[in-house]
């Protein structure tokens, strides 16, 4: 059975075809994760849920625990996640209320651990494609299906926030050929590709960042009320993906850590291959991942 897993806001597992709905909370050894998982049937998938920034937004983007919330993941067998989020466009031709399926990303974080590997232990994953393209092109068909206004590729610049770009930041990263800007995917993209998870973003467009004039500057108000709109489509897009990712991966994901481990089998601490076993399990001799 397809485990997909969902990371976004509280009205994604709000959906009236979800079946045999639980709650799952779990400790990592990386500490908790933003929340309890919302596990639940939709059709002939399992479906995961965790809210990124906890029920009633309480994280910042620099305090979520993307090792924790990607490494549950994991332990609940979820190998597909699709992260979804608010964003900001940065061209003329992608506006409010639209989505995008990026297929890039650029960092301008600077505070957020990255990577479930040190204490011990390195490991090099490729990442130079850094969204899974068999997920993304099945999360965009998915929008299209669901009636959506939808954007196939694009940059996704990641800045630290939790401010708003400066309008000389906004006017740099378009001519970067940045297509949105957000604050969460990049470290769930990079952590998940270590856990060998495909991962795709949903990119829900709420606002034109600051770079557009003369329309008014980005706004919470703004970016909610874009949000809420976006909600039932989200839902109906999320249905329709469902029914596109049966049977096995036929992408690379599964196997990109396959010769990323550099360090010397028998000099990686007992403690770390324990705690990293769900990922590490089937490469270091421990429990299959």
């Amino acid at each position: 059975m397809t485990t997909i897993g969902i990371i976004g806001g509280s009205g994604l597992y709000e959906m009236a075809a979800l079946r045999e709905v639980e709650r799952i909370r779990l400790d990592t050894p990386f500490g908790e994760p933003s929340d309890e998982y919302v596990r639940g049937r939709l059709g002939d998938a399992t479906l995961v849920f965790l809210p990124r920034h906890g029920r009633g937004h309480r994280l910042l983007p620099t305090e979520v625990n993307y090792r924790a919330n990607i490494f549950g993941m994991k332990v609940l067998g979820v190998e597909q996640i699709v992260g979804v989020g608010a964003v900001g466009s940065l061209r003329e031709d992608v506006h409010p209320g639209e989505l995008l399926v990026p297929d890039q990303l650029i960092d301008r974080t600077r505070q957020r651990p990255s990577t479930f590997f040190g204490g011990g232990i390195v490991a090099h994953v490729a990442f130079a494609d850094p969204f899974c393209p068999r997920l993304g092109a099945a999360l965009a068909s998915a929008g299209e299906s669901a009636g959506a206004k939808l954007h196939r590729g694009g940059v996704y610049v990641c800045m630290e926030g939790p401010q708003f770009s400066t309008r000389a930041e906004s006017n740099l990263y378009r001519s970067w050929g940045g297509a949105v800007i957000g604050m969460t995917n990049l470290q769930e993209a990079k952590l998940a590709r270590e856990a060998e998870i495909c991962f795709a973003t949903l990119a829900l467009v709420t606002d034109y960042d600051c770079w557009r004039h003369p329309d008014a500057d980005v706004s919470i108000e703004g970016i909610l009320r874009i949000m809420h709109q976006n909600v039932g489509t989200a839902q109906r897009l999320i249905a329709a993906l469902t029914g596109a990712l049966h049977g096995p991966r036929s992408c690379g994901c599964g196997e990109a850590l396959a010769s990323a481990i550099i360090t010397d089998r028998a000099r990686i601490p007992v403690q770390v291959k324990e705690d990293l076993a769900p990922i590490l399990g089937r490469y270091l001799g421990g429990e299959p991942s």
